[in-house]
């Protein structure tokens, strides 16, 4: 295998030829790299296999949902993999239709939840970049407009349930902000006062370990403190006292399977990890693809309790991060 320098400098200089992929970040272990890449080309298989043709992936219900929907689009996405000539286009192109039929063409607001909704807005500011869809730009703008709306609204400066919900938890709020920084990096408005307030909110979950509860300090895990620590980290915030405490409770807990939640942990572990610490990041990535690599189905699947569209997606978004690809897994 060519050298990672030599790739990488191919990629820069020669922007017109299609490569598949972006090549691997930081990792010089030709085997990993190819472990790596062999799941989730197989990964993506069953992805493009199973799903519907409205879309949607009908392994259980989850697997219509609007946010499990945009999940899976954005691990077709992540690897680099051209959406417009690929051989994943039309999963692509099936997946936005699904999520652009589910939006409220009144209010923006996709899908049953606001889990849905954050979800999805995330896969529309990933594509936005990256695909020539013209209705993405107006959908996105609306998408997130709410988002901006159902804050203004909450008494605690986050989001909950509904866009309508006077309260909030980390775990709602964590799918809003990711979006929110999502859209901001595709162009959109997004008020850095908008920012603060749910930062605060984040603040007032955090405990004296450095772990986030669920609507108070109370009961951390690690799932809600990974979301809590991409948060800050995405805010730009890392050198407060609260990022470096909750580096520090990640750091302690990054191993931890999320306690019922594993690949929903994953998703957000492999975030905050990647973006705290180089070392901690290589460590656990080698561990994760081993992991992943010896619970892979042979249809190139993984199942958890959400069934499998979702955890293959969650799984295979966990692996993104070696790609580096969508501007919202850059460093």
């Amino acid at each position: 295998m060519k050298s990672c320098l030599t790739l990488v400098f191919i990629w820069a200089v020669l922007p017109c030829i299609n490569l598949s992929a972006q090549k691997l970040f930081e990792e010089a272990n030709d085997d990993l790299v190819r472990q790596i890449d062999r799941m989730y080309k197989n990964g993506l298989g069953y992805l493009a296999k199973s799903q519907s043709d409205g879309g949607n992936w009908s392994d259980n219900s989850y697997g219509s949902e609007a946010g499990v929907v945009g999940l899976a689009t954005l691990a077709l996405l992540a690897r680099g993999d051209d959406p417009e000539f690929g051989p994943y286009r039309i999963t692509v192109k099936r997946s936005l239709d699904y999520i652009l039929a589910r939006q409220d063409k009144k209010t923006g607001y996709i899908g049953s939840s606001m889990y849905n909704h954050g979800f999805a807005t995330l896969a529309l500011a990933e594509a936005y970049g990256i695909t020539n869809d013209l209705r993405l730009g107006p959908a996105l703008q609306q998408a997130t407009d709410l988002i901006l709306g159902s804050q203004k609204g909450n008494t605690k400066g986050g989001w909950r349930y509904g866009p309508e919900s006077k309260d909030a938890d980390t775990t709602v709020s964590g799918a809003q902000m990711v979006a929110l920084f999502a859209a901001r990096n595709a162009g959109l408005s997004v008020p850095e006062s908008a920012i603060e307030k749910a930062i605060e909110f984040f603040i007032s979950c955090q405990d004296s370990s450095g772990g986030f509860g669920y609507t108070s300090k109370s009961g951390p895990n690690q799932p809600r403190s990974a979301i809590g620590c991409l948060v800050l980290a995405l805010s730009k915030d890392t050198d407060s006292k609260p990022y470096k405490q909750s580096v520090k409770y990640l750091m302690e807990n990054a191993a931890h399977d999320g306690q019922g939640h594993k690949f929903y942990s994953l998703y957000y572990t492999s975030q905050a990890v990647f973006r705290a610490d180089p070392s901690l990041w290589r460590s656990w990535n080698s561990k994760n693809v081993k992991k992943l690599l010896a619970s892979q189905s042979d249809d190139g699947s993984w199942n958890g309790n959400y069934g499998k569209a979702f955890s293959t997606s969650a799984a295979l978004l966990s692996l993104a991060l070696n790609y580096r690809y969508l501007p919202i897994y850059e460093r």
